[in-house]
C-alpha cells in the first residue's frame, strides 16, 4: 500500500490535473440523475445531517436540467423517505434512532422535502423514492434508460461518499458511461468528498468541470 502526507484534496487534485488521465467519454444521449437534494441534506444550519461544498451547486444542477429538457433528454430526481415504522430502511436503519437518523427521514416530513431551489418540472421530469444508497436500487431508472436508449449518465447531488459514489458504481456496472459534475456533488467533509472524488475519477466515472458537461450538452442537438 502507498502511503502519502497529503490530503485527499491534494490527491485528488494530482489525478485531475494529470494529462496522461484516461477518459470513459460522453456518449450519444444522457440521463441527469439528481441524487436526493433534499432538506434533510440540504438545509445547512436546520438539520445536522446537512452539508454544502459548492455553494452554487443546486444552481447548476438546474442549469444542467434545462439543458437536458431541451434536448428531450430524460431529467430524474431521486429522495428517500421512510415509513413510520421505518422497517422499509432495513439494516441500514437500525445503528441509531434519533432525529437525524435515515429511518426517521419520514414520508410528507421537512426532511423528505426537495430543496425549495430544486426547479422540478412537473410534467416532464421523473421523481423517484429511494431506499438505499443507489438511485438504481429498486426504482425504474433501468428500465427508463433502456426506453431511452441512453448510453450516458450524468449524476449529481449527494453525498459523495454515498449515494453519489454507489450510483456512479451501479451506473458503470450496467455498461453506461458515467459523468459526475464536481460542482454538483457533496459532502459532510472534504476528506471524504476529495478521496472518493479521486476513487470515482480512477475507476468508475468521468469527474468533470460542471462547465465542460454544460458545453457538451449545449453542442447537442
Amino acid at each position: 500500500m502507498q502511503t502519502s502526507n497529503k490530503t485527499a484534496k491534494e490527491i485528488y487534485l494530482d489525478v485531475k490535473n494529470n494529462p496522461a488521465r484516461k477518459r470513459f467519454g460522453f456518449g450519444k444521449k444522457a440521463v441527469l440523475v439528481n441524487v436526493d437534494p433534499q432538506k434533510a441534506y440540504t438545509a445547512v444550519g436546520k438539520f445536522a445531517t446537512a452539508y454544502e461544498t459548492d455553494p452554487n451547486q443546486i444552481d447548476y444542477m438546474n442549469q444542467l436540467a434545462i439543458e437536458c429538457r431541451r434536448l428531450g433528454w430524460p431529467v430524474v430526481w431521486t429522495y428517500v423517505a421512510y415509513m413510520d415504522s421505518g422497517e422499509d430502511a432495513g439494516i441500514w436503519g437500525t445503528r441509531t434512532d434519533t432525529p437525524d437518523s435515515l429511518q426517521n427521514i419520514k414520508f410528507n416530513s421537512e426532511r423528505s422535502e426537495f430543496d425549495d431551489r430544486v426547479q422540478i418540472d412537473e410534467k416532464r421530469d421523473v421523481v423517484y423514492c429511494k431506499k438505499m444508497p443507489s438511485a438504481f436500487f429498486e426504482t425504474q431508472l433501468q428500465s427508463l434508460l433502456t426506453w431511452h436508449q441512453a448510453d450516458t449518465v450524468i449524476i449529481t447531488g449527494g453525498s459523495t461518499s454515498g449515494c453519489i459514489r454507489a450510483t456512479a458504481v451501479d451506473s458503470l456496472s450496467r455498461g453506461y458511461r458515467t459523468i459526475v459534475p464536481e460542482e454538483c456533488v457533496a459532502d459532510k467533509h472534504e476528506s471524504y468528498h476529495y478521496a472518493n472524488l479521486t476513487d470515482m475519477a480512477l475507476k468508475y466515472a468521468d469527474v468533470l468541470d460542471v462547465s465542460e458537461v454544460l458545453d457538451w450538452l449545449k453542442q447537442q442537438q
